[in-house]
């Protein structure tokens, strides 16, 4: 038997994280690993106190926009927040400085931006590896 690597132990993790979502459409996990230890967890939800998905509270699924429409405008607004800033936020930036973002899927721009401010130096995904200026 042999051991996985690194990467492919925490996006294990960040597997198991992902089931915790709070959304109906879709379960994404993240973890913020520095020195080859988990900083924090995240998952993809509505913030404390929030309207939850999977309770049928899900604005988004009751508008009936198409799957493609845009999730931050228009009728079917997303209120919840994604699993990278969720591991970001409890993190906190001393938490992330030079540290490695593990997470289900490829993340979109904003939490690229959020990762880069943050002082994460690697965001490692399913299909891809980038490193962080």
């Amino acid at each position: 038997m042999t051991r996985p690597d690194w990467d492919s132990y925490f996006l294990g993790i960040a597997r198991a994280v992902a089931a915790r979502a709070d959304c109906s459409r879709r379960q994404v996990g993240a973890i913020v690993v520095r020195d080859r230890r988990i900083v924090s967890t995240g998952y993809n939800g509505s913030p404390p106190g929030g309207p939850s998905c999977l309770a049928g509270e899900c604005p988004r699924a009751a508008s009936g926009v198409a799957p493609d429409s845009s999730y931050d405008t228009g009728p079917g607004t997303c209120h919840a927040v994604h699993a990278e800033g969720n591991a970001v936020l409890y993190a906190g930036r001393d938490g992330c400085l030079g540290s490695t973002l593990y997470v289900t899927e490829k993340p979109c721009e904003g939490c690229s931006k959020l990762a880069r401010a943050a002082g994460i130096s690697r965001v490692v995904s399913p299909d891809r590896t980038v490193r962080l200026p």
